[in-house]
């Protein structure tokens, strides 16, 4: 049986013009494959309220689970909770279980949720609260996408507390191996190999090291007596 599909929808205009680098796809690629779930698709988009509503849709029709990161915080340009909602054409608003979140945090802080603080705590009709212990500010489920924070460590935090809320499947196995030949030395090796071993996900990534050329082959399947048996055959076959 395939393993459930995920895609990831990275919001914001820091990120396009690279005055920010996004880390949380790489954390998110790790722990999906981790658990069974293959990230099929990713995709960046400015804080335009058209492109992101349009991107929810399309990922949410073709992927079995959709996470979104950035543009759920307290200032005029985070639009991402108002887009979600309205690309499931639900109603959105402050909702008593978030705000009653938010008062505690601020008041143990010593802060005034003020009405800036409180838009974190607008959330769809229909949606289900993404616990955050780091700042507080709840994410949210609705369909299967799951909205949540830009900031790294808050971003891991609420995927941590979706992951045990989703049916993986067989865990991705790896393993690489790294030869100091170019790619056109071993293209036809790997073809030929990759034609034999279908079943498993083979591939090669260039690389220069002190000056020197070479290649990371990397071999990905669900079954690991079977990615062992490959390896030990491809290391056979390139004469290492």
């Amino acid at each position: 049986m395939a393993n459930p599909t995920a895609a990831m929808l990275v919001i914001g205009d820091e990120i396009l013009s690279g005055r920010t680098r996004d880390s949380n796809m790489h954390f998110l690629a790790g722990e999906l494959t981790k658990n069974g779930i293959d990230l099929k698709q990713v995709r960046v988009v400015s804080d335009d309220r058209v492109a992101i509503i349009d991107a929810a849709r399309a990922l949410s029709d073709t992927h079995d689970v959709v996470f979104t990161s950035g543009g759920i915080g307290p200032t005029h340009d985070d639009i991402t909770a108002d887009c979600i909602a309205a690309a499931f054409d639900a109603p959105i608003d402050v909702r008593d279980d978030a705000r009653k979140i938010l008062e505690d945090h601020y008041q143990k802080s010593g802060h005034r949720l003020n009405a800036a603080r409180l838009r974190m705590a607008r959330i769809p009709d229909g949606a289900t609260l993404i616990d955050n212990p780091v700042s507080r500010a709840p994410g949210f489920t609705i369909s299967n996408v799951h909205v949540m924070a830009g900031v790294p460590q808050v971003f891991q935090a609420m995927v941590a507390s979706v992951l045990p809320t989703l049916t993986g499947g067989a865990p991705l196995m790896s393993q690489s191996l790294q030869v100091f030949r170019g790619e056109g030395d071993i293209a036809e090796t790997l073809s030929q190999f990759a034609e034999r071993y279908a079943d498993l996900s083979i591939g090669c990534y260039p690389f220069q090291k002190d000056g020197a050329f070479g290649a990371n082959i990397v071999i990905r399947g669900q079954d690991g007596t079977r990615v062992d048996a490959a390896m030990t055959e491809l290391a056979r076959a390139l004469a290492l």
